[in-house]
Formats: C-alpha cells, sequence, structure tokens
C-alpha cells in the first residue's frame, strides 16, 4: 500500500461525504448499523470511522446510556464526521491509530469498522488490537469491499485512469479498498490474531447516481485516487473526472446511472 492511500486531506473529507457517501456507502452504514445495535452493547468502539456515515446510522439506534466512541486515523475526516453529525454530546470523537489503539483492555462490547481494515498497514495487528479491547463476549464486526471486477462504478473509473498513463497506472481503487477483499485470507488473519468464532456474508447492492458525472467526481476527487492522479500530472485532474463521467455514460447511460456494489461482512468473537 502507498504512503498516500491514506492521504484523505485537503477537499476529500467533504467531497468523498457529498458524493462517494451516498453512492456506496450508505446501505452498507445501515447494515453494519444493524448489526452492532442487535448485540445489545454497553459500550461500542467505531475505528475508522471517515466521514461518520455509519456514526449517523447507528447513534440513534444506541440509547443515551451506552457509551460510543468514534475514532479515525485522519483527523480532517473526524472533523467532517463530527460536523456532519446530529447534536449527540454522548459520542466521544477521538483520533486513534487502529493499530495502537489508545484504550485499556477489555473496554468494549463491539468493535465495529466499515470499509477501513483494507487500509491497515498490518492486518493482523490491527485485528489483534480489536481483540485486546474488546471484553469477553465481545464482537469486532466489519465489512470489506469484493474486488474491484465486482464494484463496476470503481472498475470503470480505474481503467479510465489507466488510459492517461498506461507506463504507470494509478490503481489505488484496486490496490486497497478493493484489493483485500478475500474471505479465506481475512479468516485466517482474524484466526491468528485470536478470533475462533467467525461468520461471513456477501452483500450485493446497487450503487445510484443522478448522472455519470457524480460517481467521476465521487472517485477521482473524493478519495486517494486524487492524489495518484496529480502526482502524475498536475493540473490533469478536472480532464481525467470528465473522462470517467464520459465513460460511465458509455456503460451505463445517460441521466440516472447504476452499478454494481458487492462488499463482504465478517462477526469475529473470541
Amino acid at each position: 500500500m502507498s504512503t498516500s492511500d491514506k492521504n484523505f486531506t485537503g477537499s476529500i473529507p467533504d467531497i468523498y461525504d457529498e458524493f462517494l457517501v451516498p453512492l456506496i456507502f450508505e446501505s452498507y452504514a445501515a447494515d453494519l448499523a444493524k448489526r452492532v445495535a442487535d448485540t445489545k452493547p454497553k459500550a461500542v468502539l467505531e475505528t475508522a470511522a471517515g466521514s461518520g456515515v455509519v456514526t449517523r446510522a447507528l447513534a440513534p439506534l444506541l440509547s443515551d446510556e451506552i457509551r460510543y466512541v468514534v475514532t479515525d486515523l485522519n483527523q480532517p475526516m473526524l472533523d467532517r464526521a463530527s460536523t456532519q453529525q446530529p447534536k449527540a454530546n454522548r459520542i466521544e470523537w477521538k483520533q486513534a491509530d487502529a493499530l495502537a489503539l489508545p484504550f485499556e483492555t477489555n473496554t468494549f462490547d463491539v468493535v465495529c469498522c466499515q470499509f477501513g481494515v483494507m487500509f491497515f498497514p498490518d492486518k493482523v495487528a490491527g485485528y489483534k488490537e480489536a481483540l485486546r479491547v474488546l471484553k469477553d463476549g465481545g464482537c469486532f464486526i466489519f465489512n470489506v469491499w469484493d474486488s474491484i471486477e465486482e464494484n463496476e462504478f470503481a472498475h470503470c473509473v480505474t481503467k479510465t485512469a489507466s488510459r492517461f498513463f498506461p507506463e504507470d497506472p494509478p490503481v489505488f481503487l484496486a490496490r486497497t479498498p478493493h484489493g483485500h477483499g478475500n474471505i479465506d485470507s481475512i479468516v485466517d488473519d482474524l484466526k491468528e490474531a485470536g478470533f475462533t468464532d467467525i461468520e461471513t456474508l456477501t452483500i450485493s447492492e446497487q450503487s445510484r447516481a443522478s448522472n455519470p458525472q457524480a460517481p467521476a467526481v465521487a472517485y477521482c476527487q473524493g478519495t486517494p485516487l486524487r492524489n495518484e492522479l496529480e502526482e502524475r500530472a498536475a493540473g490533469s485532474l478536472t480532464e481525467i473526472t470528465d473522462a470517467a463521467a464520459a465513460d460511465i455514460e458509455k456503460l451505463f447511460g445517460k441521466g440516472p446511472v447504476s452499478g454494481k456494489i458487492q462488499g463482504h461482512v465478517f462477526l469475529a468473537r473470541p
């Protein structure tokens, strides 16, 4: 994983939340939030919270006496999340590395993470940290994206961007968000970390946008793919975004567009 893959700074958090969240994250966030709430926890830790889509879905499902701590490695993303969250004084916002959590052992009933573990530089270490802060009988609930071929808009945008730089293709989306979706490998890593009871399921959805430009902006400008594009050719971002929109239009039509997205959900217990 490139060091720029974790760089959600500048205007990326705002574009991410405005364009990418409704495009691909909201339905999975609702699913994850319900799974967390169904465990009836007394203390919840969310890691790699991003711009807070799970937080917005989960907070209304938790009663006021439940402790809810929301963390992310990137302070700009956490800032965006906190400003978009309806007033909820009981939520604790904290910048934190999921591989070195600043919490005592046996603290939380649930650790949840939406589409974040793919960014862990050491997956097993991250899973061990989740296990460490879980109480006995606790549950680690997270999801990951399937391969890029199963996520049509991301696949299309990656092919467009690679056409501009054939000798050095910008493949952030294939490498990181969609590069760690092998169920068997994840289960093996969870077992190595100390989890023994692991449940998995695959969920397919439709990603919808009002026009082809929206997913092009979401991926080209609202993710670290933007960093790759600007590193290769400063000033080309608009041109590549427009080209991606044109390619999406060719494949999915004008006006409202819809493409397949697919991810895997994991529920892991000691």
